[in-house]
């Protein structure tokens, strides 16, 4: 060490002995303080501090044997001071008594939640009632009652509407009250021209973009009439198999135009849109197109909807008629002028200046957005990034388009828009609402999403335990697995809707999967893992990881584009698990004219064949007083002692049946055989 470094440190040696003969030496360097606000005398007195030797004798410090155990002593002490201390605190702090609200039905896990109590415990208090359930089992309001009570908690029953009574619509004033477009939904037969119409009012081709020609979705389009006012209208499919969707586009409209071909008439489904606007209470305006066929005759179109108590204004009714030609794009303006005068004398109106609600028409998933649906506005005005919930489904607009495709930023009443930011796939026809907050949208959302599985998942009561008994001891009942997907939601629930109308005793149609997207890999591995499964897609296409699985496991995935396609697959697929029919058919008849025996063989029976012919492969019946001694199979058929294949009309032949010997003269022979014929739903 330097001087430098000498003259600004000191050195303090320590010897300590510690056990038998052993001793450590400690040297402690400790540095004065040079800092130059410290004084003279002071920097003296410490030298003087320092530099003294002590006299007295050096402590020894010794770590004996029961250094460890007298440690572990008090360490026991100082813990159990804590654990004593920690006892007296939960003393002090009471427990919190909360007021948990019951519905009429439960989930244990949810339960828990709203009693802030451990589900292992409320399962185990369930398990003390004999009640064995797991967490995310249900219970009902008796039970949970009785569970919250032996917890301490205060109850409060409610009904399941309670819990969105903050989103209920508010009544609009007089004043605040605005004339908004009519929603017209277009409804008829199918290939009546609903849609061409629409094209000629949109200047546009849909049936194009349509598969099959047919519409398969609800569109909503917005057009401009020349007088400068707006028309709101829904194109719904005629097809049969969208009835649903039918009655959902009743429900939302102000006016329905029915279209009925004049070179056609009136069919099942015009019938039924009549049906649907009644129901919902909304005026017909009754539009006969096709007026420019050789086949047309509107006056028979008249006549026919008579039946069906619409009468045109002429005829003493209520109802407006209009003759057009969608085709010629004649009398197109007439047309608007009707749809406008009925919205006139219907005085329609709606509130903008308030929270947007409406009705889901559309929903999918696309590619890059994620979850989509189409909205009509209602009431309010809806606007970029408000919050919202829709039927099980919420989230927050993220973007808005029109039905041109092109992005907006608000959107009044009557005005069909795109909406992009949902946190599911809300169901077609389910209600719009903007909330206040994510927070209870996300609220109101789940209470609706836990009330759908609530119902899909239905109770094992003893009569339907003793129902998959039977099914499952049934071995003539075969069952049929089916996989879903489409597009959009309108689309599924049309297919479900036809599927279930297959109803057979002995095939049971089983939907095991359905939803929304393209066919993905956990879709091929639920048809690989379960039998007798149909995985189908309608206006989707697999993904490459599908599409690699299917391959290696062999699963045949079917693609549609036109609905009725489908059914027919699904019920050609049904009928081709049904027992065939079979039914016997007479090949010929032979009688025994004499009998001869040959050693080895036996009897032989020399006969003629009276009708039709006998074939050596026929299932062979004997007759003897015109009933059955014997049926069985040829053992040989013989003629001019050879074998052959066939004996036809007023030939001999000799013939041996196969284990049976008890044949007599004027016996008769009828060879037959049995044709399965397939069956068909």
């Amino acid at each position: 060490m330097d001087k430098k470094n000498k003259s600004s440190t000191t050195i303090i040696k320590q010897t300590f002995s510690y056990g038998k003969s052993k001793t450590v030496t400690v040297e402690v360097i400790k540095k004065k303080d040079g800092l130059k606000k410290f004084n003279k005398t002071t920097n003296n007195e410490f030298k003087k501090e320092v530099g003294k030797v002590s006299t007295k004798p050096r402590k020894k410090l010794t770590i004996g044997r029961n250094f460890y155990n007298s440690f572990k002593k008090s360490n026991q002490l100082s813990s159990k001071k804590r654990e004593i201390s920690s006892e007296e605190l939960n003393q002090t702090t009471k427990k919190v008594i909360k007021e948990v609200k019951i519905p009429e039905i439960i989930s244990v896990q949810e339960l828990s939640n709203r009693m802030a109590e451990k589900s292992t415990n409320v399962i185990k208090a369930l398990m003390k009632m004999g009640v064995m359930l797991t967490i995310n089992q249900n219970v009902d309001a008796d039970t949970a009652e009785i569970i919250a009570a032996e917890f301490g908690h205060k109850i409060k029953r409610i009904d399941d509407s309670d819990s969105q009574i903050n989103i209920k619509k508010e009544e609009d004033k007089e004043e605040n009250l605005k004339a908004r477009s009519p929603v017209v939904t277009i409804m008829g037969h199918v290939d009546h021209g609903k849609t061409t119409l629409l094209d000629v009012l949109r200047s546009t081709n849909v049936v194009s973009k349509e598969h099959g020609g047919i519409t398969q979705h609800i569109g909503a389009y917005r057009i401009k009439t020349k007088s400068n006012k707006f028309i709101t209208f829904f194109d719904t499919p005629g097809h049969k198999a969208f009835s649903s969707m039918r009655a959902r586009g009743a429900k939302v409209t102000d006016i329905v135009i029915l279209v009925v071909a004049a070179d056609d008439g009136v069919k099942e489904q015009t019938v039924e849109a009549i049906n649907h606007a009644k129901a919902a209470k909304v005026p017909i305006i009754v539009c006969i197109n096709k007026i420019d066929s050789n086949n047309a005759d509107p006056q028979k179109i008249k006549n026919q909807l008579m039946e069906h108590e619409i009468l045109s204004e002429d005829m003493g009714g209520e109802n407006l008629f209009v003759e057009i030609s969608a085709k010629e794009k004649k009398n197109l303006d007439k047309l608007e002028e009707i749809i406008l005068l009925q919205s006139e004398i219907l005085d329609l109106k709606a509130n903008p200046n308030r929270k947007a609600n409406g009705t889901i028409v559309e929903s999918k998933i696309e590619q890059g957005k994620g979850s989509t649906a189409t909205v009509l506005i209602q009431g309010g005005t809806l606007r970029v990034g408000d919050v919202f919930v829709a039927g099980p489904a919420y989230g927050k607009v993220r973007a808005m388009f029109d039905d041109k495709g092109l992005k907006i930023v608000e959107a009044g009443p009557s005005i069909p828009v795109e909406i992009i930011g949902l946190t599911g796939v809300p169901f077609a026809g389910d209600e719009f609402i903007v909330i206040n907050n994510e927070i209870k949208a996300k609220e109101i959302a789940d209470f609706r999403l836990r009330s759908v599985k609530m119902k899909q998942t239905k109770p094992l009561t003893k009569e339907s335990l003793e129902k998959i008994l039977d099914e499952k001891s049934n071995k003539n009942i075969r069952e049929l697995s089916l996989i879903l997907k489409s597009d959009v939601q309108g689309s599924l629930e049309a297919i479900i809707n036809g599927v279930e109308k297959f109803k057979n005793d002995e095939i049971k149609l089983k939907i095991i999967h359905k939803g929304i997207g393209a066919i993905n890999e956990s879709d091929v591995s639920l048809a690989t893992a379960t039998e007798n499964t149909l995985l189908v897609g309608f206006n989707v296409k697999p993904n490459k990881l599908a599409i690699n699985l299917a391959k290696r496991d062999k699963v045949n995935i079917q693609f549609f584009t036109v609905i009725y396609e489908l059914l027919d697959y699904v019920k050609d697929s049904m009928s081709g698990l049904l027992v065939p029919d079979k039914k016997e058919i007479l090949n010929g008849k032979a009688k025994i004219k004499e009998i001869f025996k040959v050693s080895k063989i036996g009897k032989i029976a020399g006969c003629e064949v009276i009708e039709g012919k006998i074939e050596k492969n026929s299932n062979i019946r004997l007759l003897r007083d015109d009933q059955i001694i014997y049926e069985g199979k040829l053992n040989s058929l013989k003629r001019f002692k050879e074998e052959t294949a066939e004996v036809k009309e007023g030939n001999d032949c000799g013939i041996v049946l196969d284990n049976f010997q008890d044949i007599k003269p004027n016996d008769i022979l009828e060879a037959y055989i049995i044709e399965e014929q397939k069956r068909s739903l």
